[in-house]
């Protein structure tokens, strides 16, 4: 059986002229790089929440794509971008933060396969600052492409999707839909995050068979629970609240966090009190138990737009008309984020899982019992990707649908 599927597209397509690192003047808190990364996963799954249904999204692809918007964003579009993404005003200080985690994730994935890209596609003839071009192709290591949005849109739109599924290897396909660009775009910034690792210790395929799945309004569905043939040593904690159990990958210390609610409680529950803190919590309450292991195969896609969640949030100038100012990118104020859009696809199974991640910002003028526990989910629950060591959040979802095979 082929290796369980995991990923996710994040698609901002942005009509922005001139983002450049803004100045300002609050002093940013002490953070990791792992948790100014982390900074926008629980504020944007707090706005996901409300509706029902699967999410999936990846945190880490989001921050670095809008790390490249934010290196031309100045004045008060700037400081919202920071607020949200916690994003230090200082360039040395926010590159080495970013060089850090790099360096961090490439180590910690050793054993997985783990991948990342950027590329900017500039209009033709249009004259962006040098000095923000440089800060792209030196610190986010930027794959510079032109192209010509004004005359062949579509033309443009196919090369860039093109990128995106290559560096992804095929598994996020037309990252930028028909209509997201159009001849005012002038710059594109994508990311791209591509992950596969197979699990320390593999579920038993032998011992995989059908379970009831209990959704959210009770209802019962058939899905392929997967098993071991006995309890495992695995990282693991409980509280009357919920369930945790960290799955790691082979290699680094990449690894899968799930989140089970317990039994008469709900996954709503665990969101509305879920945050940074009370994950590091969580996490720092793990402990080595045996634990015998019941988690599902799943299967399901996501799919967003950005510019409402991320105005909510409380970055509105960046995309108004009148109020963007990201002339740090060409030296004017004719630019700002047109729209935004995120897709994600997960598939987990006995072997492990694959993660690809992308984010593109286009930018345009204006116009249990003794000493085994069991660990069984057949409920909603809450899963992250990250890195254990680290504490960096690469992707993120919720498991509440169930499909069925």
């Amino acid at each position: 059986m082929k290796l369980g599927n995991l990923l996710s597209a994040i698609l901002l397509s942005a009509l922005v002229q001139g983002l450049s690192a803004a100045e300002t003047k609050e002093a940013a808190p002490a953070l990791t790089p792992a948790a100014r990364a982390n900074a926008i996963a629980f504020k944007f799954y707090s706005k996901a929440a409300g509706k029902p249904g699967n999410i999936f999204f990846s945190p880490y692809s989001i921050h670095t794509a809008f790390a490249m918007v934010y290196e031309g964003a100045r004045g008060k579009t700037a400081q919202e971008i920071a607020s949200i993404f916690a994003f230090q005003p200082g360039p040395l200080d926010r590159r080495a933060s970013f060089e850090s985690l790099k360096k961090d994730l490439a180590e910690d994935a050793k054993g997985a396969e783990f991948t990342q890209a950027n590329s900017f596609w500039a209009q033709e003839g249009y004259t962006f600052r040098p000095a923000y071009i440089k800060s792209l192709r030196a610190h986010y290591d930027a794959e510079a492409v032109q192209v010509d949005f004004a005359a062949k849109t579509e033309a443009a739109r196919g090369e860039i999707n093109g990128w995106t599924e290559k560096r992804t290897k095929g598994k996020i396909k037309e990252l930028f839909p028909k209509g997201a660009l159009n001849p005012l775009s002038r710059l594109v910034l994508v990311n791209a995050v591509y992950f596969k690792g197979t699990w320390l210790e593999p579920f038993s395929k032998d011992m995989t068979a059908d379970a009831d799945f209990t959704k959210t309004g009770g209802e019962k569905v058939k899905v392929k629970m997967m098993a071991a043939p006995a309890a495992r040593k695995a990282e693991y904690s409980e509280s009357e609240e919920l369930q945790a159990l960290r799955l790691p990958y082979k290699g680094g210390s990449l690894s899968m966090l799930v989140l089970l609610p317990r039994e008469g409680k709900t996954l709503a529950e665990t969101e509305k009190t879920l945050t940074a803190e009370k994950l590091e919590a969580i996490r720092k309450g793990l402990e080595k138990r045996k634990v015998k292991v019941f988690l599902p195969r799943f299967t399901f896609s996501s799919g967003f737009t950005l510019n409402d969640t991320l105005s909510e949030l409380g970055m509105p100038a960046a995309f108004t008309e009148g109020a963007a100012d990201f002339s740090g990118m060409d030296g004017t104020k004719k630019l700002y984020i047109q729209t935004a859009f995120h897709k994600a696809f997960v598939e987990v199974n006995e072997e492990g899982t694959e993660a690809a991640a992308a984010t593109g910002v286009a930018m345009g003028v204006k116009s249990m019992s003794f000493d085994m526990f069991e660990f069984r989910a057949d409920r909603p629950f809450l899963f992250f990707i990250e890195d254990a060591k680290t504490g960096l959040i690469l992707f993120m979802g919720r498991m509440e649908e169930p499909k069925s095979e």
